[in-house]
């Protein structure tokens, strides 16, 4: 499948081994890991940060493996997920940086083209998640708005 923004091609990558069950070598239980979750997610990190840190200093290949639910899921259901899903306030953060940018260099037309793309796929997930009810209905991306919730 080509690129979403490019003319090319994507290379295939690596894939994680089909394991089924939680390793024998993990000696954390289901309920520490989701303790770590809740409060590392109180302490303001996100899920892929959380992630991160359960594989390399506590030794936790999958989360999904060893409790049966991703990291997202038990930080709804402990009530400390944040308001906005990850990926978009990511790329909205994106675009006021960028935005910024171009305030001071207005002859940048690279990066111009460039926030119009991100500002694309920010519609784009912003269509997809109000599909899905993650998002209300009445919803609606600016950079005014992105501005002031998420600084």
């Amino acid at each position: 499948m080509a690129r979403m923004h490019a003319r090319r091609k994507g290379k295939s990558c690596s894939k994680r081994p089909l394991i089924t069950e939680n390793p024998t070598w993990v000696t954390i239980s289901a309920t520490e890991i989701e303790d770590i979750i809740v409060k590392m997610a109180k302490d303001g990190n996100v899920s892929a940060k959380i992630g991160l840190v359960l594989r390399d200093q506590y030794g936790v290949p999958d989360v999904k493996l060893a409790t049966g639910k991703t990291i997202t899921q038990i930080m709804k259901e402990k009530g400390v997920a944040p308001a906005l899903p990850e990926d978009l306030s990511n790329l909205m953060r994106r675009a006021i940086d960028l935005n910024v940018h171009l305030k001071e260099n207005r002859g940048d037309i690279s990066n111009k083209r460039g926030l119009m793309l991100i500002e694309a796929r920010i519609r784009r997930l912003e269509r997809y998640y109000k599909r899905n009810g993650v998002l209300p209905k009445d919803w609606k991306y600016s950079l005014n708005t992105a501005e002031l919730m998420l600084k």
